[in-house]
């Protein structure tokens, strides 16, 4: 990630009761990732009304980091990840936005790029009517990691 110039920010904390990431054998699930800085929703809007799709991009693309962040905190190193096994990206969008598979490559472009193309993770991308605090993304993300 150093080479890439990628700074992760601090591990994401829950806003509510739950927890960002628990681990089951080799497997490792991450709660709902959102795009947040500092505890606080960096975009509030649907894509097609509020936001457009390069605020999506970057906004898939912060939650996306956060991930990377809450799984490194969890596992001590992200050297420790052998794939990406699923990644679920939900958009609260207007009814008449249909860009979301761009959209969704911000986060699968960046996974590519830290863990490399053959560890690429199947996709699933949905455009809902909202999601929590007024954010228009939330991630799902599942990790295969090494003992």
């Amino acid at each position: 990630m150093q080479e890439l110039g990628i700074q992760l920010p601090p591990a994401p904390a829950p806003f509510g009761s739950y927890v960002e990431t628990v681990q089951s054998g080799n497997l490792l699930f991450l709660s709902g990732m959102l795009p947040v800085v500092d505890h606080k929703p960096k975009y509030v809007g649907r894509l097609g009304k509020e936001l457009d799709a390069e605020m999506g991009r970057d906004a898939v693309r912060t939650a996306a980091l956060g991930s990377l962040a809450a799984a490194k905190e969890h596992l001590g190193s992200l050297d420790r990840v052998t794939r990406v096994v699923r990644l679920g990206v939900f958009m609260a969008t207007s009814g008449d936005f249909f860009d979301q598979p761009r959209v969704a490559d911000a986060a699968s472009d960046l996974f590519r790029d830290v863990f490399g193309a053959d560890k690429m993770a199947v996709r699933l991308v949905i455009g809902v009517a909202s999601l929590p605090l007024g954010m228009p993304i939330e991630l799902e993300v599942i990790f295969e990691v090494a003992e």
